[in-house]
């Protein structure tokens, strides 16, 4: 949830939307409920089809391999005669950096911070065009304490991608940012 959260392009997620039936490769009906539907947003998205979404741990394929296989086919099937794709997802795919960063700065994104910090920080990101968290707080203010207090607003400013970084590589006091063309 926190990166569906965390994801601009998402509209609407909707947990458990359908129920699949198929039958099982011994002429059996069986009943499938994916996890859920993701629907983008067409002016953010390429590619907006909806996306039924399984997840499960790995070990939850163990020794179910079979039935796992039926039931991916059957929503893979099933999406396709919507228009939508199916996917699957472990943990592989979601603990990541990204969803570290995702779970560090979301809180940070409908916070209200002291707009004069806010126009420092975006004045000076323009000045200095790339930077790190830790250079940008310090070329605002020498001051320690200062600098502490203007880093909630970076990362209020992160969180809403006013500012950029690299989502996937781990969020640090040196990573790489950069101001978004003016858009800040």
């Amino acid at each position: 949830m926190i990166l569906l959260q965390f994801d601009f392009s998402v509209d609407i997620y909707t947990p458990q939307p359908v129920v699949v039936k198929y039958q099982d490769q011994g002429g059996s009906w069986c009943r499938y409920t994916p996890d859920g539907l993701i629907e983008w947003r067409a002016d953010l998205r390429r590619d907006s089809r909806p996306v039924l979404v399984e997840i499960k741990y790995r070990e939850a394929f163990h020794g179910q391999w079979r039935v796992w296989r039926e039931r991916i086919r059957a929503a893979k099937r099933y999406a396709d005669e919507r228009g939508w794709l199916f996917e699957m997802y472990t943990e592989r795919e979601i603990r990541t950096p990204y969803l570290d960063n995702a779970r560090f700065l979301l809180p940070y994104r409908n916070r209200s911070f002291d707009p004069i910090a806010e126009e420092a920080v975006t004045t000076a990101i323009n000045e200095l065009i790339e930077t790190t968290p830790s250079a940008l707080a310090a070329f605002i203010s020498p001051d320690r304490w200062r600098q502490a207090e203007i880093l909630p607003t970076i990362w209020k400013l992160l969180a809403e991608r006013r500012i950029g970084f690299d989502l996937v590589q781990p969020l640090t006091m040196q990573s790489p940012l950069w101001a978004l063309g003016g858009c800040v």
